[in-house]
């Protein structure tokens, strides 16, 4: 950790204490220096261990701690400080709930885990030189360690009888095993299929490092179908209130009213299901929503190959940011680079983005895992992308990197809740619809399916977390109480996502409780801070200007971002 840190920190202000912390993050998890784009980070990887973890708590204590003296300093309650503060205190106190409750000792999941943060770590990477790829040969030699801390970890956690989901441990072993290049789709191990784009010069270092890597990868794969699958098999997959609440205020930077959260999903859920009715029956009269998604499968306007999408998709970020720069926005150069790229094999089904580095020199990317597809229908992806790309997560977390001297760092990158940005991108997806992009009735039925598919989410994680009773003006299984399967028939009945989707969408839930929820939750404060801001400013009210304003401020929780935006 940072010498600076523990021994001046009484005298630094509040954003110095979260700049302070980001270094002394960086030192003992190197996956968030690449993330950052942090060239001496590419060749290790975290201590996933016991020990590992307590020293990360240990760091989180002690910023709490300096952040104390931080705010009594001269010169802390100004606008730029009082806001940085309040975010670290608020992400600091949640990590530490999480960490003091154990969580780190079942962390396993379908789509994040310190597994999954391994592997993505060097998706992002430098490796574009040779010196580049003797990091990353380096890196690859850490993986076994890396992964065998996370295994104590887990292993810790069933000492202690606290198990992981038993659902999205089935999920994962059988990622594992894709990764180890054993899959029945016939694809190369992971590490030794990134490994061999390396230069012929390392290729003998490169080969043996990604052979000890997927070595480790069989290993744990092994040890968590023979061990530690057996144990949790009879553990529950629903978490319960407390845990859940827990884990809400990480993901959402609030403590939600939860039962007035899932009255809120039913709510939008039946504004949603009349709205998605009578947009069906433009496509094709006298059948549901859901009836006319199929028939876009089978009929609707699609787009053939996996590198034919790929540069589909690529051409709507690039028309994004030509039409709307100027007129709803103003984007800097730098933050108008953005790329389409195609998941690796052997991850979640949903699309997600990865941020910029600090410096701009790796652009902010969406990544779309096939899953084995090469026909992809339209109106599934134009609502996603600019969810994934632009305006959505690429416009806000670019423009957080772009501005990041004028809040902190911290603000600017891993003091991120995932609600807010979550929120920011569903809100983008309602104002492209609300500019008139979406030009035809198969477009909007997508978008409006995807909006769906979020209240669905809001209902379905608490619902089966907490075991809820379906309301009694619910068409499905009115008066029941929740259960895993319902909730798993629920989404099939009301998405018109493939079986499979549905099946990693579940998992994800069980694996992140009260996070799927923050993507409705989080739009809903953003359109609230919109209208306070728009009520407060009247016939002079700029959206233009209110949207750089918002995006320009960086992270917040839920409750203090409704209040930061009704002020700008």
């Amino acid at each position: 950790m940072s010498e600076t840190l523990h021994s001046d920190s009484a005298a630094r202000l509040p954003r110095q204490v979260a700049d302070a912390y980001v270094d002394d993050l960086i030192a003992i998890d190197p996956i968030t220096g690449t993330y950052l784009g942090v060239a001496a980070s590419s060749g290790k990887l975290p201590d996933f261990s016991p020990a590992g973890r307590a020293a990360a708590a240990e760091l989180l204590r002690t910023t709490m701690a300096a952040l104390d003296a931080a705010e009594r300093l001269p010169g802390a309650d100004t606008e730029a400080e009082r806001r940085c503060a309040r975010l670290l205190r608020e992400r600091l106190d949640a990590e530490l709930a999480v960490h003091e409750a154990d969580e780190d000792l079942r962390a396993v999941s379908n789509i994040h885990s310190p597994a999954h943060s391994v592997r993505e770590a060097f998706t992002l990477t430098p490796a574009d030189t040779e010196e580049d790829w003797a990091a990353i040969a380096e890196r690859l030699r850490a993986v076994p360690a890396a992964l065998a801390g996370y295994r104590e970890s887990l292993a810790l956690g069933l000492e202690r009888g606290l198990y992981g989901s038993p659902r999205p441990t089935t999920t994962f072993v059988g990622q594992l095993t894709v990764w180890a290049g054993e899959g029945e789709d016939g694809s190369r191990d992971f590490f030794g299929e990134f490994a061999s784009a390396g230069p012929r010069v390392l290729r003998a270092e490169l080969d043996a490092a990604a052979a000890g890597a997927t070595a480790a990868v069989a290993e744990l794969r092994d040890w968590m179908r023979d061990v530690y699958a057996p144990a949790v098999a009879g553990a529950p997959d629903p978490v319960g209130r407390e845990r859940y609440a827990r884990w809400a205020r990480y993901f959402n930077g609030s403590d939600l009213d939860l039962d007035e959260a899932y009255a809120y999903g039913w709510a939008e859920y039946h504004r949603l299901l009349a709205e998605m009715k009578s947009e069906a029956a433009r496509i094709l009269p006298g059948v549901g929503p859901w009836e006319a998604l199929r028939h876009l499968d089978e009929h609707g306007t699609h787009i053939e190959g996996v590198d034919e999408v790929r540069a589909w998709l690529q051409g709507l970020m690039d028309e994004a940011i030509e039409n709307l720069d100027g007129t709803h926005f103003e984007l800097a150069e730098r933050v108008k680079r953005v790329e389409s790229m195609i998941a690796p094999s052997g991850g979640a089904a949903a699309p997600y983005y990865t941020n910029p580095s600090e410096d701009f020199s790796r652009p902010g990317r969406t990544w779309l895992p096939t899953m084995g597809q090469t026909r992809f229908p339209v109106y599934d992806l134009v609502s996603t992308w600019y969810h994934e790309g632009v305006p959505g997560h690429h416009l806000q977390l670019a423009q957080w990197q772009h501005v990041a001297d004028r809040l902190s760092r911290y603000q600017a990158t891993v003091g991120l809740v995932s609600a807010n940005v979550e929120g920011w991108a569903l809100y983008a997806e309602r104002l492209m619809d609300e500019l008139g992009y979406l030009k035809d009735a198969e477009q909007r039925l997508g978008y409006l399916d995807c909006q769906m598919m979020r209240a669905a989410r809001v209902i379905v994680d608490i619902g089966m977390h907490l075991g809820l009773e379906i309301p009694a003006d619910s068409p499905f299984h009115p008066g029941e109480r929740w259960t895993v399967d319902l909730a798993q028939e629920f989404f099939g009945l009301h998405s018109g996502r493939p079986a499979d989707y549905i099946e990693s969408e579940l998992t994800r839930y069980l694996s992140m409780p009260g996070q799927a929820i923050g993507y409705k939750l989080g739009e809903r404060a953003w359109l609230l801070g919109r209208d306070n801001a728009r009520a407060a400013h009247g016939e002079s009210f700029d959206l233009k200007a209110w949207h750089m304003a918002a995006l320009s401020q960086g992270s917040l929780g839920l409750d203090d971002l409704v209040d930061e935006l009704s002020k700008l």
